[in-house]
């Protein structure tokens, strides 16, 4: 269980009615304490119905996206999480911008020890886009040095 404490910050999880942003909306990103910070474990949130829009038609942009991150003292809230990548659904942004956005909101709230955002996004035109950023502290940079290499490597296969 959870103490008021661990939680503090955390305000939607019960919320009834919740309130979907109808813009980008890194404010409604909320943390709790890492009751584990010693560890170095992995975290994976999958959004198989992310949605955004391109900058230069308008039209919808579907995507997966799997963010995967080890944290360090605090942690995303998911409740918190699933609204904030709500709020692309009326954003305009290239993909490679989507994910790189997610992963620097996301590093800023969190100072993780390592955090990746990919982006599979569905064909457009009959090319589809899958972008990857990832981010390490000083002790992680190899694994995100490797991580990166191993990322290329599947995407040349």
């Amino acid at each position: 269980m959870r103490t008021k404490e661990e939680l503090q910050g955390v305000s939607l999880l019960g919320e009834n009615k919740t309130k979907y942003p109808a813009d980008y909306a890194p404010e409604v990103l909320e943390t709790f304490v890492n009751k584990h910070p010693e560890n170095d474990y992995l975290v994976t949130f999958n959004c198989p119905e992310f949605t955004s829009l391109c900058p230069k038609t308008g039209q919808p942009d579907f995507a997966k996206i799997i963010i995967s991150y080890i944290p360090n003292e605090r942690m995303v809230e998911s409740k918190s999480l699933k609204l904030y990548l709500f709020s692309f659904r009326n954003h305009g942004d290239f993909h490679e911008d989507c994910v790189n956005i997610i992963m620097k909101d996301l590093v800023r709230l969190m100072d993780p020890k390592y955090l990746e955002v990919t982006g599979i996004f569905t064909p457009r035109g009959g090319i589809s886009i899958y972008p990857f950023a990832n981010y390490a502290d000083k002790e992680h940079e190899e694994m995100k040095r490797r991580r990166l290499e191993a990322r290329m490597c599947e995407v040349l296969k």
